[in-house]
């Protein structure tokens, strides 16, 4: 019988270090664990408080046998209290078997073997080791992958449940929900697949993290370009944004850092090279690469691509946009189902209006398309203007003395360029937060120094 228990003993200890080598495990967490639940266990057999005390402590065998002590410090007594023992507490009799110069009131060490406790203790202890396992698993591969989110990843396409997408990722299997799945794509069991880790979470009713994975998402094809094109990887070509619908088209805008790059054309590679992989990855989807633009015409007629404006009209208050486009380019600027169009809306932020020169032209004969037209193009006349006059202004850093701190203490009031400093009053100036009367009289004094006034 002692042998039986020693041989599940054995069994136990082979079975924890195979677990940690597969689970990749730091081995002394594990044999912390170990030794905290073995004497939780053994608390509990003898009815002490599993929280309190350190009387009782956990050896591991240096020896190829790998036994485990459990050592326990007991109080020598002349004789045990049989109606109430106390577990932690030896008679003087059988103190003297283990140190024959013990005597009462002296405190001993009593040396355990789990194997020699009954069943239950090496049960409990055996499910409380395991749960804590699984616990410190689920945590170490939850700090594993939370630290990967964003970052694209391989894995192998197990099975279908229902509309979700298993995925083998190695140490745990991902998920591929039926929204983060580009529509139409096929798979069979081992297929190897790219994917972006888009989230990871710990579930209560879940045993390990769970790792949602997208095919769908614009970050997927974000990260397509950085590993695709080194420009973009070195940081020399920026990716300021990307629309998608997955399958359909995806437009994706860059920009340079270097003067003397072409953005577009480093996405593009060599007769389309670089590109190629990456809509090969994406199961033959359009890709469009829009180059940046400050001005909101400019932007749209790039967005707008692979059609090639006539003109261009943004009105920036309304937030409209008109496109006149050859009358062969119409289908082209429209898309499939409205897509080109619609990518070009949401990465400019206009809701645009798509015209041919024909129908543009029959429209100026309805009076109130010629009132919407004509706000269009005086909207933007009207921007135009405002930065030619911008320019105009003289910055307050002309001054000369002026500090940058006082300078800094009038743009926050709102006092940007020596002609609105011209314009304000003495008392005006005065009540700006950080200027007060003095500063006020020096920034004047300042001034009439330094500009020269002209009486109309």
């Amino acid at each position: 019988m002692a042998t039986k228990l020693a041989n599940k003993e054995i069994g136990l200890i082979e079975a924890v270090q195979q677990f940690c080598q597969d689970k990749s495990l730091d081995k002394d967490a594990v044999m912390d664990i170990i030794r905290e639940s073995l004497i939780i266990a053994y608390r509990k057999k003898l009815g002490l408080d599993p929280e309190k005390d350190n009387s009782i402590h956990v050896e591991f065998s240096l020896e190829k046998s790998g036994d485990v002590y459990i050592t326990v410090e007991k109080l020598v007594v002349e004789s045990e209290n049989l109606l109430q023992p106390d577990p932690l507490s030896i008679p003087l009799h059988e103190a003297i078997k283990l140190e024959p110069s013990a005597k009462a009131g002296d405190k001993i060490l009593v040396r355990e073997k789990p194997m020699d406790l009954s069943r239950i203790i090496s049960s409990q202890a055996k499910q409380m080791v395991f749960q804590r396992l699984r616990d410190m698993e689920k945590e170490n591969l939850y700090e594993e992958y939370k630290g990967k989110e964003g970052e694209l990843t391989h894995g192998y396409f197990q099975r279908w449940k229902k509309d979700l997408m298993l995925v083998d990722l190695g140490k745990i299997e991902g998920i591929m929900p039926k929204r983060e799945q580009n529509p139409g794509e096929k798979y069979r069991q081992g297929d190897r697949l790219k994917a972006i880790i888009s989230r990871v979470e710990l579930r209560p009713k879940e045993p390990i993290p769970v790792i949602t994975l997208s095919r769908a998402s614009g970050d997927f094809v974000k990260k397509l370009f950085e590993m695709e094109i080194p420009e973009i990887y070195d940081g020399i070509v920026e990716i300021r944004d990307v629309a998608r619908i997955p399958s359909i088209r995806t437009k994706v805008v860059v920009y340079a850092n270097k003067p003397d790059i072409d953005p577009v054309g480093a996405c593009v590679g060599m007769k389309g090279v670089r590109i190629q992989s990456i809509v090969r990855e994406l199961g033959n989807e359009r890709v469009d690469i829009v180059q940046f633009s400050d001005d909101p015409s400019t932007f749209i007629s790039n967005a707008i691509s692979p059609a090639k404006p006539i003109e261009v009209h943004a009105d920036k208050k309304r937030g409209d946009a008109l496109v006149i486009v050859p009358e062969e380019s119409l289908s082209l600027a429209i898309g499939i189902n409205g897509s080109n169009v619609k990518l070009a809306s949401q990465l400019s932020g206009f809701k645009i209006d798509i015209k041919t020169v024909s129908q543009y032209n029959q429209e100026l004969a309805s009076p109130e398309a010629r009132e919407k037209l004509d706000r269009l193009f005086n909207a933007q006349a009207q921007a135009e203007s405002e930065e030619e006059e911008d320019d105009d202004l003289t910055p307050l850093s002309e001054i000369p003395g002026l500090t940058p701190r006082v300078a800094s203490l009038l743009e926050t009031g709102g006092i940007n360029d020596v002609e609105t400093l011209i314009e304000i009053s003495p008392e005006d100036l005065a009540a700006i937060p950080g200027i007060g009367p003095t500063t006020a009289e020096h920034i004047l004094r300042l001034l009439q120094e330094s500009v020269e006034w002209v009486e109309e």
